[in-house]
């Protein structure tokens, strides 16, 4: 997994940068068909905003921001955010596919 960092109008300590790539490194247990992920630190009139945007497979994009007055928030709100969307992405696809064949040849079984 790709994971790439920029920053707009604040300058990045390592710490803020290892911080949030130890966060991000954790996705892949949520859905493991991440590609790449962009982390995009900005300071607009005071407040730290973070977004966090990860390209999975088959053109899947999954975005999530936050602001705040503390920079390490914003990264555990939008990782936190971020999960919850991966989370619901795994169980749609696992949810649309339909029964094994197990589970067929036991329904049959059951009903004659």
């Amino acid at each position: 997994m790709k994971i790439s960092v920029v920053a707009r109008h604040v300058e990045l300590t390592d710490a803020m940068k290892d911080y949030a790539r130890e966060k991000v490194d954790g996705l892949p247990h949520f859905y493991n068909g991440l590609q790449s992920v962009d982390i995009t630190f900005a300071v607009d009139a005071g407040e730290h905003a973070v977004e966090i945007v990860a390209a999975g497979k088959r053109k899947s994009v999954f975005v999530a921001h936050h602001r705040s007055r503390d920079m390490y928030a914003c990264i555990d709100q939008c990782i936190h955010k971020m999960e919850e969307q991966l989370r619901r992405h795994k169980d749609k696809i696992r949810d649309r596919h339909g029964p094994t064949h197990e589970q067929i040849n036991e329904s049959v079984a059951e009903n004659e």
